[in-house]
């Protein structure tokens, strides 16, 4: 059976494909010592939910066998040295731990390394165990046998970035001179396309003409993967072009870390710049979504850009940005993605890299004041929380409005109007994913904000200075409740009755019996109703402490009644 005519089995009990480009964390939660080696207990989340997690028991070894496979990126990993002698040792294993956290804390924040299958497979065995080489070999195998003309020259190993995704350097044996590159690959999350669907529109590919667009010479989908077919171009793509590199070395070796990179000319900025967002133009126009533009997507031909994987978007494969783009709620449609994308896109031809880190507010020097007003735009941070321009708009911009370009090309892309409906219904359910995403990031966000901050010391001052206010308020509450109630007791005539003052209290260690209980007051006269004490608050405004001022300083000791008192104490003859 040919590769496209394989009728393609239901979704129903089938697990869904995983979403490469989230990211994984990583975390060493202890360590355990065997007779002769110490085993690592790491704890890996997928994205933020803690319930997408488990844990991975790693040895030094380990880490060390990881180390040397990622050397081909050329930079500088900051794994801990190994030791022969010591090695365990309490102190020792605890300070090795330290390192190997910051190992993984770099690799894992690293946007390259982080999404390589060397790393995938280190810290998630049971999604990445399958040998995509040989499946992909088994597919293409089958596709020569549905279709003999075509040829294998070489495989192309590991040029690209996508874990599941194969690329093979093949020739047509009637023009053995042109080379085609064959490019096989999973169907991706956000495949939404009914498969009926799907194998109209990629059949519809070849059929597409522009003067930006690489053309695609063949493409079809079988039951879970695709294929698809276009002209090899020797002189690569534009970031190969910015970094210096060959087209055919493996893609952690060409950009990780790049020795000789270079910014394009000022003339060359506006010219790609223009014709990729003309093409970009010409697709949103006909309502084909896109969402995969970056300096590896952007083929370099007689100083004309043309753009690669229009298909992607078909296919339900994420974005090479997808992990910037989902910290930012404003980019959710394909549309503020190809823009998004374009910036970085921008800056990498501005500057020779990639930006550090996104928002960008500080830019070096450029070639010219126009090209940091578009950035600006764009990859700002107040861009990313309020909004980008359009496609249109940046077309308008003085940087690419006064560029000519000179297509002898005519675009043509017939889309049938039940296709479009099919594609825009696509794309919708495409956008609501990447929304679902947006958000449950943004409240993890919220949420681990409010535990920092409830957690930090000056919030744990402010709380102790607060409680404390408290029980001074508290204090001075209750010490004007009492003022007022004497206050009050003092003026109703029903207080507690005097003393007697014949019946001095007794010094202690005198030996004199103690003073009977007093009598209980006398009732009232019948038909006089008792005066409750007062009830009301003491008053906020210190009235209660007022009133009681007032009575001690209106006392006048000249109002008490005399007393006589027989002394007794003199003995009597």
């Amino acid at each position: 059976m040919a590769f496209m005519e394989q009728q393609p089995q239901p979704m129903i009990g089938r697990k869904p494909p995983l979403d490469d480009t989230v990211p994984l964390t990583a975390v060493i939660e202890a360590s355990q010592s065997l007779q002769s080696h110490t085993e690592y207990i790491i704890r890996v989340q997928r994205g933020v939910s803690t319930d997408n997690s488990w844990t991975v028991i790693r040895r030094y070894s380990d880490f060390d066998m990881l180390n040397n496979s990622l050397l081909i990126s050329g930079l500088n990993l900051p794994l801990p040295p190994k030791k022969l002698l010591g090695n365990m040792d309490r102190e020792f294993i605890a300070e090795r731990q330290k390192g190997l956290q910051a190992y993984l804390n770099y690799i894992t924040c690293h946007h390259i390394l982080s999404g390589c299958e060397l790393v995938k497979k280190f810290l998630d065995t049971n999604n990445y165990s399958a040998n995509y080489t040989e499946i992909a070999l088994q597919q293409v195998s089958m596709f020569f046998r549905s279709d003999p003309k075509w040829e294998v020259i070489e495989p192309l190993k590991d040029i690209g970035w996508r874990l599941r995704k194969r690329y093979f350097l093949i020739k047509d044996k009637d023009q053995p001179k042109d080379k085609q590159v064959l490019s096989w690959v999973d169907l991706g999350p956000d495949k939404f396309l009914s498969d009926k669907d799907l194998l109209s529109a990629m059949k519809l590919l070849p059929t597409l003409s522009h003067s930006n667009i690489s053309p695609v010479t063949f493409a079809a989908t079988s039951e879970s993967s695709a294929l698809v077919i276009r002209v090899f171009s020797e002189k690569g793509t534009l970031r190969d072009h910015i970094c210096k590199v060959k087209p055919k070395e493996p893609f952690l070796k060409k950009y990780c870390n790049p020795k000789k990179i270079q910014g394009l000319e000022q003339q060359q900025i506006q010219t790609y710049g223009r014709q990729i967002l003309e093409a970009l133009k010409f697709l949103h126009d006909k309502g084909f979504p896109y969402g995969h533009l970056h300096a590896s997507n952007v083929l370099i031909e007689e100083d004309t850009c043309k753009l690669l994987d229009i298909e992607n978007s078909l296919l339900g494969l994420p974005s090479y940005y997808r992990p910037y783009v989902t910290q930012f709620r404003k980019i959710n449609t394909t549309e503020s993605v190809d823009v998004y994308s374009f910036g970085h896109l921008l800056y990498e031809m501005t500057y020779g890299r990639p930006p550090d880190a996104v928002p960008v507010d500080q830019y070096p020097p450029p070639p010219s004041s126009s090209v940091v007003s578009v950035l600006q735009s764009i990859l700002s941070t107040e861009a990313c929380k309020t909004g980008m321009p359009t496609v249109s708009q940046l077309l308008q911009t003085p940087l690419f409005s006064d560029t000519l370009l000179f297509n002898s090309e005519k675009p043509q892309f017939k889309i049938s109007s039940k296709l479009k409906e099919a594609l825009k219904s696509s794309k919708e359910c495409l956008e609501k994913r990447l929304v679902e995403e947006q958000r449950t990031i943004h409240q993890h966000k919220r949420l681990t904000r409010a535990q920092s901050h409830h957690g930090s010391e000056e919030e744990k001052r402010k709380r102790k200075i607060l409680a404390r206010k408290k029980s001074r308020q508290s204090t001075y509450e209750t010490e004007e409740d009492l003022s007022v109630k004497y206050n009050n007791n003092s003026g109703s005539g029903a207080s507690s009755p005097p003393t007697c003052p014949s019946s001095p209290t007794p010094l202690p260690g005198s030996g004199a019996p103690p003073a009977p209980p007093l009598p209980p007051a006398a009732p009232p006269p019948p038909g006089i109703e008792p005066v409750p004490p007062s009830l009301s608050p003491p008053s906020a405004n210190g009235v209660g402490r007022s009133a009681l001022l007032s009575s001690i300083q209106s006392f006048n000791k000249g109002k008490l009644k005399k007393s006589e008192t027989l002394d007794h104490s003199g003995p009597r003859l």
